[in-house]
């Protein structure tokens, strides 16, 4: 709330992909970055591709990284940004080691293993997996992510837990739930997740809701 997009992308669209006034999406963008005390060449955005591609950068950016899903970083008071509505936004950090990342977790992504590739750029760069914390943000839940059976059982099959059932009974996905369970796989055990559903939560934007419409942005940086 509290940008200048109009409808259907009001107010606060962060997302320069959906169609909306690019200047428009530009003054949000600022607002962000001032809001959180940074530049706006210190918050890194990503073109999203739900793909399992993690970018490793080390300062400040004019432009979006193309093709990438996923950002890690140990430079301090660097912001990495991730884009959504209704793919799961996975933030994460190890305060001892200092590295964090931000991650965009959709169906696609989260099967093929974008959240692991993220864990293990994170380590390569002197994380420990015990020492991260995660925040799971808003996105769709498991009873509103209706999809076809055969689809449910293929990322059930390759994200273990995330197979559930709707609230009409059908066959659905839970990607946060099966996220937290390859987490804890990898040895992360600091698992926090937000419980708005961006479906139901009409302060969110949301695909399945209602496109086209917004993308709203976590973020994540060290001070």
């Amino acid at each position: 709330m509290g940008g200048v997009s109009v409808a259907p992308f009001d107010t606060f669209n962060l997302g320069d992909h959906v169609g909306d006034d690019p200047t428009a999406v530009a003054s949000n963008r600022a607002r962000l970055s001032k809001a959180i005390g940074l530049g706006a060449d210190r918050v890194v955005w990503m073109n999203q591709v739900h793909g399992d591609h993690v970018a490793v950068v080390d300062g400040p950016r004019d432009t979006p990284l193309d093709e990438t899903d996923a950002l890690v970083t140990s430079t301090p008071r660097l912001a990495l940004a991730v884009v959504t509505a209704d793919c799961v936004p996975v933030l994460l950090a190890d305060a001892r080691a200092g590295v964090v990342a931000a991650v965009h977790a959709g169906r696609v992504g989260a099967r093929d293993g974008v959240v692991v590739r993220a864990v293990e750029a994170m380590v390569a760069e002197g994380a420990h997996e015990a020492d991260i914390s995660v925040l799971l943000g808003p996105a769709v839940s498991g009873r509103n992510y209706e999809v076809p059976a055969a689809m449910a059982d293929e990322v059930e099959a390759a994200l273990p837990g995330s197979r559930t059932t709707t609230s009409t009974g059908t066959p659905g996905l839970d990607l946060r739930a099966g996220i937290a369970c390859q987490l804890k796989a990898l040895g992360v055990d600091a698992i926090d997740v937000d419980p708005r559903c961006t479906v139901d939560d009409a302060n969110l934007f949301s695909h399945r809701r209602g496109a086209p419409t917004g993308r709203l942005a976590s973020v994540v940086w060290m001070e």
